[in-house]
């Protein structure tokens, strides 16, 4: 069983419409969709947004529906300048931007027995790069900062940015990292850029959330297929 997670119904929707027919699950005040894509069982299910719910979402999606792999796909603001709308990123390590005990002295993104930085699985990045040559899409890697703000301001963009040497940010990317690592199952998270972070975001994600997550979801179909 393969696990596809997107944060907003926006970004499951492309998947769905590509697949012939799909059973719904209700679980959790939650809805689950199964079915056949390339000769696998897939389970596909949007969180709502947010580092809590990502985590409750992808624990269902691992321990009820046992899948043994699970790919997020969905949008992200870019953090790096080379990064622009409709551009696609896969994660290489994932932090919480939002985690702060630094008056213990740790640093920023610390919680006691987790990693700061939590590293996705090498081969689903190798298949991707490997999707990704063969199509002609320019995919880089980089790291993806977590935390339970929109960033639409140039003085938090800058600082995450600096702090955690991020590319791009998000709301669940991280949170979904912590329960796949304490699982033991192999992820793989793939954001499309819909904004760039700074002053204007919140329009440019409006505006460019349905484009940019379809780029994403197709590109997670395609995994399921070389899987």
């Amino acid at each position: 069983m393969i696990g596809i997670l997107g944060a907003m119904q926006e970004e499951i929707t492309p998947i769905l419409d590509r697949l012939d027919t799909y059973e719904t699950h209700n679980f959790a005040s939650n809805e689950f969709y199964s079915a056949k894509y390339a000769n696998h069982d897939i389970v596909i299910a949007y969180s709502k947004i947010g580092k809590v719910n990502a985590a409750i979402t992808a624990s269902i999606i691992l321990q009820k529906f046992k899948a043994k792999t699970l790919l997020f796909s969905g949008v992200a603001g870019a953090l790096n300048p080379k990064l622009k709308i409709g551009d696609i990123i896969y994660a290489t390590s994932l932090v919480q931007h939002d985690l702060d005990i630094t008056d213990f002295g740790h640093p920023y993104g610390y919680v006691p027995g987790i990693e700061i930085f939590c590293k996705t699985d090498e081969r689903l990045n190798a298949l991707a790069l490997k999707i990704a040559k063969a199509k002609g899409i320019n995919l880089s890697g980089g790291i993806i900062a977590t935390g339970d703000q929109f960033i639409c301001k140039k003085d938090k963009k800058d600082w995450i940015a600096k702090t955690f040497n991020a590319d791009a940010t998000e709301m669940e990317g991280a949170s979904v990292a912590q329960v796949c690592a304490q699982m033991n199952v192999p992820f793989f998270v793939l954001r499309a850029i819909s904004d760039e972070a700074g002053g204007g975001a919140e329009f440019d994600f409006d505006k460019f959330l349905n484009t940019s997550a379809k780029i994403s979801a197709d590109f997670i179909l395609e995994m399921v297929a070389q899987l």
